[in-house]
Protein backbone atom coordinates (compact mmCIF):
# COMPACT_ATOMS: atom_id res chain seq x y z
CA UNK A 1 0.00 0.00 0.00
CA UNK A 2 1.74 3.63 -0.91
CA UNK A 3 2.10 6.62 1.58
CA UNK A 4 -0.03 8.08 -0.60
CA UNK A 5 -2.96 5.63 -0.76
CA UNK A 6 -2.61 5.37 3.33
CA UNK A 7 -2.44 9.29 3.79
CA UNK A 8 -5.79 9.80 1.55
CA UNK A 9 -7.61 6.80 3.54
CA UNK A 10 -6.37 8.24 6.86
CA UNK A 11 -8.33 11.30 5.81
CA UNK A 12 -11.39 10.11 4.83
CA UNK A 13 -11.61 8.11 8.13
CA UNK A 14 -10.94 11.13 10.29
CA UNK A 15 -13.58 13.22 8.25
CA UNK A 16 -15.90 10.35 8.35
CA UNK A 17 -15.83 10.79 12.49
CA UNK A 18 -16.10 14.45 12.69
CA UNK A 19 -19.30 15.94 13.65
CA UNK A 20 -21.53 17.27 10.55
CA UNK A 21 -21.48 21.25 11.23
CA UNK A 22 -24.63 23.50 11.41
CA UNK A 23 -25.49 25.59 8.66
CA UNK A 24 -23.72 29.23 8.87
CA UNK A 25 -25.54 32.19 11.01
CA UNK A 26 -27.80 34.64 9.64
CA UNK A 27 -25.52 38.36 8.75
CA UNK A 28 -26.86 40.21 11.89
CA UNK A 29 -25.70 43.67 12.76
CA UNK A 30 -26.47 45.17 15.98
CA UNK A 31 -26.30 49.51 16.73
CA UNK A 32 -25.15 49.54 20.18
CA UNK A 33 -23.12 47.64 22.69
CA UNK A 34 -25.83 46.62 25.09
CA UNK A 35 -27.64 45.16 22.08
CA UNK A 36 -24.93 43.45 20.76
CA UNK A 37 -24.23 41.56 24.04
CA UNK A 38 -27.59 40.39 24.32
CA UNK A 39 -27.48 39.48 20.31
CA UNK A 40 -24.20 37.67 21.11
CA UNK A 41 -24.58 35.81 24.09
CA UNK A 42 -28.28 34.12 21.78
CA UNK A 43 -25.82 33.36 19.18
CA UNK A 44 -23.30 32.12 21.49
CA UNK A 45 -21.55 28.81 19.53
CA UNK A 46 -23.21 30.11 16.24
CA UNK A 47 -22.20 33.11 14.81
CA UNK A 48 -21.02 36.75 15.90
CA UNK A 49 -23.38 39.73 15.33
CA UNK A 50 -22.10 43.03 14.08
CA UNK A 51 -21.15 46.23 15.90
CA UNK A 52 -21.67 49.38 14.62
CA UNK A 53 -21.57 52.16 17.56
CA UNK A 54 -17.71 50.76 18.96
CA UNK A 55 -15.40 52.32 21.29
CA UNK A 56 -16.75 54.99 23.72
CA UNK A 57 -18.50 56.63 20.68
CA UNK A 58 -22.27 57.29 21.71
CA UNK A 59 -25.68 56.81 19.52
CA UNK A 60 -26.57 60.45 20.77
CA UNK A 61 -23.55 61.57 18.50
CA UNK A 62 -23.05 59.22 15.97
CA UNK A 63 -21.84 59.84 12.47
CA UNK A 64 -22.24 56.63 9.95
CA UNK A 65 -19.06 55.68 8.00
CA UNK A 66 -18.63 54.14 5.00
CA UNK A 67 -17.80 50.89 6.69
CA UNK A 68 -21.02 51.05 8.21
CA UNK A 69 -23.20 51.77 5.11
CA UNK A 70 -21.29 48.46 3.48
CA UNK A 71 -22.24 45.88 6.35
CA UNK A 72 -25.90 47.37 6.63
CA UNK A 73 -26.39 46.61 3.03
CA UNK A 74 -25.00 42.76 3.50
CA UNK A 75 -26.92 42.37 6.85
CA UNK A 76 -29.80 39.79 6.70
CA UNK A 77 -31.24 40.87 9.99
CA UNK A 78 -30.19 44.27 11.93
CA UNK A 79 -31.38 44.68 15.88
CA UNK A 80 -31.45 48.03 17.18
CA UNK A 81 -33.29 49.86 20.07
CA UNK A 82 -35.90 52.80 17.53
CA UNK A 83 -36.07 56.03 16.03
CA UNK A 84 -35.64 58.21 19.26
CA UNK A 85 -31.94 56.28 20.03
CA UNK A 86 -30.18 55.58 17.39
CA UNK A 87 -31.39 58.48 14.80
CA UNK A 88 -28.13 58.42 12.57
CA UNK A 89 -29.49 54.91 11.46
CA UNK A 90 -33.31 55.99 10.30
CA UNK A 91 -32.71 56.90 6.68
CA UNK A 92 -29.92 53.72 6.08
CA UNK A 93 -32.19 51.31 7.63
CA UNK A 94 -34.84 52.79 5.14
CA UNK A 95 -32.25 52.10 2.21
CA UNK A 96 -29.44 50.23 2.74
CA UNK A 97 -31.30 48.03 4.99
CA UNK A 98 -34.20 47.32 2.97
CA UNK A 99 -33.68 43.84 2.25
CA UNK A 100 -32.88 43.04 5.81
CA UNK A 101 -35.48 41.50 8.90
CA UNK A 102 -35.22 44.77 11.04
CA UNK A 103 -36.53 44.44 14.16
CA UNK A 104 -37.08 47.72 16.54
CA UNK A 105 -36.39 46.41 19.64
CA UNK A 106 -38.62 48.98 21.69
CA UNK A 107 -41.90 47.77 20.14
CA UNK A 108 -41.13 44.00 20.82
CA UNK A 109 -43.98 42.31 23.30
CA UNK A 110 -43.01 42.02 26.79
CA UNK A 111 -40.99 45.97 26.72
CA UNK A 112 -41.50 48.28 29.69
CA UNK A 113 -41.90 51.92 28.04
CA UNK A 114 -41.15 54.54 30.19
CA UNK A 115 -41.98 58.53 29.18
CA UNK A 116 -39.45 61.31 29.31
CA UNK A 117 -39.38 62.62 32.80
CA UNK A 118 -39.62 66.56 32.55
CA UNK A 119 -40.18 69.78 34.51
CA UNK A 120 -38.18 70.60 38.11
CA UNK A 121 -35.08 68.85 37.98
CA UNK A 122 -35.06 66.87 35.15
CA UNK A 123 -35.85 69.83 32.62
CA UNK A 124 -35.05 73.58 32.72
CA UNK A 125 -38.68 74.79 30.90
CA UNK A 126 -41.69 74.99 32.98
CA UNK A 127 -44.17 72.49 30.96
CA UNK A 128 -46.67 72.69 34.01
CA UNK A 129 -47.49 69.90 36.51
CA UNK A 130 -49.12 67.42 34.51
CA UNK A 131 -47.99 63.73 35.26
CA UNK A 132 -45.59 61.40 33.79
CA UNK A 133 -46.95 58.21 32.48
CA UNK A 134 -45.32 54.98 31.36
CA UNK A 135 -46.70 51.64 29.47
CA UNK A 136 -45.96 48.89 31.98
CA UNK A 137 -48.82 46.16 32.84
CA UNK A 138 -50.13 46.94 36.70
CA UNK A 139 -47.20 49.01 37.56
CA UNK A 140 -47.85 52.15 39.10
CA UNK A 141 -44.74 54.30 39.06
CA UNK A 142 -46.03 57.60 40.01
CA UNK A 143 -46.33 56.86 44.11
CA UNK A 144 -43.07 55.83 44.15
CA UNK A 145 -41.46 58.67 42.03
CA UNK A 146 -43.60 61.04 43.94
CA UNK A 147 -41.95 60.46 46.98
CA UNK A 148 -38.72 61.19 45.07
CA UNK A 149 -39.35 64.84 44.17
CA UNK A 150 -39.80 63.80 40.78
CA UNK A 151 -41.79 66.58 38.87
CA UNK A 152 -42.86 64.74 35.40
CA UNK A 153 -44.80 65.70 32.35
CA UNK A 154 -47.42 63.92 30.05
CA UNK A 155 -47.05 63.74 25.87
CA UNK A 156 -48.55 67.22 25.28
CA UNK A 157 -45.43 69.39 25.27
CA UNK A 158 -43.51 70.92 22.48
CA UNK A 159 -40.10 69.49 23.29
CA UNK A 160 -38.96 66.93 21.00
CA UNK A 161 -36.75 64.01 22.52
CA UNK A 162 -35.74 62.80 19.34
CA UNK A 163 -39.39 62.59 18.03
CA UNK A 164 -39.93 59.97 20.42
CA UNK A 165 -42.24 60.63 23.45
CA UNK A 166 -40.30 57.25 25.71
CA UNK A 167 -37.19 57.45 27.65
CA UNK A 168 -35.31 55.12 25.09
CA UNK A 169 -32.52 53.86 27.07
CA UNK A 170 -34.58 50.81 28.29
CA UNK A 171 -31.76 47.97 27.92
CA UNK A 172 -31.26 49.28 31.65
CA UNK A 173 -34.37 47.08 33.16
CA UNK A 174 -33.37 43.96 33.10
CA UNK A 175 -36.79 42.58 32.77
CA UNK A 176 -36.69 44.50 29.58
CA UNK A 177 -33.45 43.19 28.43
CA UNK A 178 -34.90 39.76 28.80
CA UNK A 179 -37.96 40.88 26.46
CA UNK A 180 -35.45 42.02 23.61
CA UNK A 181 -33.23 38.96 24.10
CA UNK A 182 -36.62 36.26 23.59
CA UNK A 183 -37.53 38.62 20.38
CA UNK A 184 -33.57 38.11 19.16
CA UNK A 185 -34.18 34.30 19.73
CA UNK A 186 -37.54 34.67 18.21
CA UNK A 187 -36.30 35.82 15.24
CA UNK A 188 -33.14 34.18 14.60
CA UNK A 189 -34.57 30.71 14.93
CA UNK A 190 -37.26 31.76 12.12
CA UNK A 191 -34.34 32.56 10.04
CA UNK A 192 -32.26 29.83 10.90
CA UNK A 193 -34.07 26.72 11.91
CA UNK A 194 -30.92 25.24 11.37
CA UNK A 195 -30.03 25.98 14.74
CA UNK A 196 -33.14 27.07 16.41
CA UNK A 197 -32.43 24.63 19.57
CA UNK A 198 -29.16 26.33 19.95
CA UNK A 199 -30.41 29.97 19.76
CA UNK A 200 -33.37 28.45 22.63
CA UNK A 201 -30.93 26.50 24.78
CA UNK A 202 -28.55 30.31 24.86
CA UNK A 203 -32.10 31.93 25.41
CA UNK A 204 -32.67 29.65 28.43
CA UNK A 205 -28.95 30.54 29.50
CA UNK A 206 -29.37 33.82 29.40
CA UNK A 207 -32.37 34.53 31.37
CA UNK A 208 -30.34 32.69 34.02
CA UNK A 209 -27.97 35.01 34.43
CA UNK A 210 -30.41 38.16 34.12
CA UNK A 211 -32.03 36.45 36.67
CA UNK A 212 -28.80 36.08 38.90
CA UNK A 213 -27.80 39.54 38.26
CA UNK A 214 -31.01 40.94 39.13
CA UNK A 215 -30.29 39.61 42.85
CA UNK A 216 -26.69 40.80 42.91
CA UNK A 217 -27.59 44.37 42.09
CA UNK A 218 -30.37 44.52 45.00
CA UNK A 219 -27.58 43.08 47.27
CA UNK A 220 -24.78 45.63 46.11
CA UNK A 221 -27.32 48.81 46.36
CA UNK A 222 -29.42 47.68 49.56
CA UNK A 223 -27.28 49.83 51.23
CA UNK A 224 -27.43 53.22 49.59
CA UNK A 225 -30.59 52.81 47.44
CA UNK A 226 -32.67 55.93 49.60
CA UNK A 227 -29.67 58.33 49.08
CA UNK A 228 -30.11 61.32 46.46
CA UNK A 229 -27.85 61.75 43.42
CA UNK A 230 -27.76 63.89 40.01
CA UNK A 231 -26.65 62.27 36.97
CA UNK A 232 -25.07 63.59 33.80
CA UNK A 233 -28.49 62.99 31.35
CA UNK A 234 -31.79 61.25 32.57
CA UNK A 235 -30.61 57.58 31.31
CA UNK A 236 -31.51 55.91 34.56
CA UNK A 237 -34.78 55.86 35.05
CA UNK A 238 -35.25 52.10 33.91
CA UNK A 239 -32.79 51.19 36.40
CA UNK A 240 -34.40 53.43 38.93
CA UNK A 241 -37.51 51.75 38.29
CA UNK A 242 -36.25 48.05 38.82
CA UNK A 243 -34.26 48.62 41.94
CA UNK A 244 -35.85 51.98 43.33
CA UNK A 245 -32.48 54.17 43.46
CA UNK A 246 -33.28 57.39 43.95
CA UNK A 247 -32.20 60.12 41.02
CA UNK A 248 -32.50 63.37 42.44
CA UNK A 249 -32.41 64.99 38.58
CA UNK A 250 -29.84 65.33 35.35
CA UNK A 251 -27.86 68.19 34.43
CA UNK A 252 -29.67 67.62 30.82
CA UNK A 253 -32.26 65.86 29.26
CA UNK A 254 -30.36 65.11 26.12
CA UNK A 255 -26.65 64.98 25.72
CA UNK A 256 -26.49 66.61 22.46
CA UNK A 257 -27.71 69.77 23.83
CA UNK A 258 -25.18 71.47 26.57
CA UNK A 259 -26.34 72.76 29.62
CA UNK A 260 -26.34 76.90 30.03
CA UNK A 261 -25.38 79.30 32.23
CA UNK A 262 -29.12 78.94 34.19
CA UNK A 263 -29.57 75.37 33.89
CA UNK A 264 -26.41 74.36 35.58
CA UNK A 265 -26.77 77.38 38.37
CA UNK A 266 -30.38 75.07 39.06
CA UNK A 267 -28.96 72.03 39.38
CA UNK A 268 -26.06 73.19 41.63
CA UNK A 269 -29.04 74.50 43.92
CA UNK A 270 -30.69 71.14 43.49
CA UNK A 271 -27.31 69.61 44.70
CA UNK A 272 -27.37 71.59 47.86
CA UNK A 273 -31.25 71.36 48.67
CA UNK A 274 -31.30 67.87 48.39
CA UNK A 275 -28.15 67.29 49.85
CA UNK A 276 -27.77 64.59 46.76
CA UNK A 277 -24.15 62.93 48.15
CA UNK A 278 -22.66 62.10 44.51
CA UNK A 279 -22.81 63.77 41.13
CA UNK A 280 -22.38 61.55 37.93
CA UNK A 281 -20.67 62.52 35.08
CA UNK A 282 -20.28 59.57 31.65
CA UNK A 283 -16.82 58.80 29.96
CA UNK A 284 -18.28 60.10 26.49
CA UNK A 285 -18.97 63.43 27.44
CA UNK A 286 -17.66 66.47 29.00
CA UNK A 287 -16.77 65.52 32.83
CA UNK A 288 -15.99 69.69 34.03
CA UNK A 289 -19.63 70.14 34.00
CA UNK A 290 -19.88 67.98 36.98
CA UNK A 291 -16.91 70.17 39.35
CA UNK A 292 -19.00 73.29 38.37
CA UNK A 293 -22.48 71.77 39.62
CA UNK A 294 -20.97 70.21 43.04
CA UNK A 295 -18.40 73.62 43.71
CA UNK A 296 -19.32 74.81 47.47
CA UNK A 297 -21.62 71.61 48.43
CA UNK A 298 -20.50 68.50 49.96
CA UNK A 299 -20.89 66.29 46.83
CA UNK A 300 -19.18 63.64 45.81
CA UNK A 301 -18.51 63.09 41.94
CA UNK A 302 -18.73 59.90 40.43
CA UNK A 303 -19.27 58.01 36.53
CA UNK A 304 -21.74 55.89 35.46
CA UNK A 305 -21.65 54.62 31.95
CA UNK A 306 -25.36 53.56 30.72
CA UNK A 307 -23.66 52.39 27.05
CA UNK A 308 -20.96 50.75 27.85
CA UNK A 309 -18.69 53.05 26.53
CA UNK A 310 -15.61 52.12 28.07
CA UNK A 311 -16.02 48.27 28.47
CA UNK A 312 -15.29 45.87 25.69
CA UNK A 313 -17.98 44.51 23.22
CA UNK A 314 -19.39 40.74 23.92
CA UNK A 315 -21.91 38.48 25.64
CA UNK A 316 -20.47 39.56 28.93
CA UNK A 317 -20.81 43.27 28.18
CA UNK A 318 -24.09 43.69 29.30
CA UNK A 319 -23.50 42.19 32.85
CA UNK A 320 -20.38 44.25 33.25
CA UNK A 321 -22.24 47.26 32.69
CA UNK A 322 -25.69 46.79 34.78
CA UNK A 323 -23.01 45.06 37.84
CA UNK A 324 -20.62 48.55 37.08
CA UNK A 325 -23.62 50.64 37.72
CA UNK A 326 -24.57 48.99 41.09
CA UNK A 327 -21.04 48.90 41.88
CA UNK A 328 -20.04 52.65 41.28
CA UNK A 329 -23.22 53.95 42.66
CA UNK A 330 -22.86 51.76 45.98
CA UNK A 331 -19.38 52.94 45.92
CA UNK A 332 -19.71 57.06 45.62
CA UNK A 333 -22.92 57.02 47.51
CA UNK A 334 -21.73 54.60 50.36
CA UNK A 335 -18.68 56.71 51.79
Amino acid sequence: MSNRFTTALLAATILAALPLTASAAPRVITSIKPIHSLAAAIMKGVGEPGLIVEGAASPHTYSMKPSDAERLQDAEIVFWVGHGLEGFLEKPLETLGSKATIVELEDVPGMTRLKFREGGPFEAHDHGDEEHHEEAAGHDHEAETAEAGHDHEAEGHEHDHHESEFDMHSWLSIPNAKAMATAMEQTLAKADPANASAYAANLKALDARLDALAKDIEKTIAPVKDKPFVVFHDAYQYFEHDFGVKVAGSITVSPETMPGADRIRQIHAKVAELKATCVFAEPQFEPKLINVVIEGTDARSGTLDPEGGSLVPGENLYFDLMQGIATNLAACLGK
